[in-house]
């Protein structure tokens, strides 16, 4: 019998699909009670997953979701997160903005 490795599931606060861990960001709060991004998802405390999108991180907020996921009186401040997810839609993947390498055009031999 073939067993299936297990993947870690987690629930988006604000979209409540549940989705595997590795799609999903983490978010803390720190010692001072800012949101912090936890991307590697190794910081101590209770945690709110989210997936990396502005959709997301607004219906969070307008649902005051991540106060009540991170246990905290009012909503916390999401600036720094709006900022980090900002930071990630500019930089473009490994394969440039079209899905493509960037070695450049090919002929109609592939090469």
């Amino acid at each position: 019998m073939a067993s299936t490795p297990h993947v870690p599931v987690r629930t988006c606060v604000g979209c409540r699909r549940k989705a595997p861990r590795a799609q999903l960001l983490r978010l803390v709060l720190t010692d001072g009670g800012e949101l912090f991004v936890d991307a590697r998802a190794v910081r101590p405390g209770r945690g709110a997953w989210i997936h990396p999108d502005p959709a997301c991180l607004e219906l969070a907020e307008r649902r005051r979701a991540l106060g009540r996921a991170l246990r905290t009186t009012g909503s916390p401040d999401v600036t720094p997160v709006r900022a980090w997810i900002a930071s990630r839609e500019e930089q473009p993947g490994p394969h440039g903005p079209t899905g493509r390498t960037a070695a450049g055009p090919t002929d109609s031999k592939g090469g």
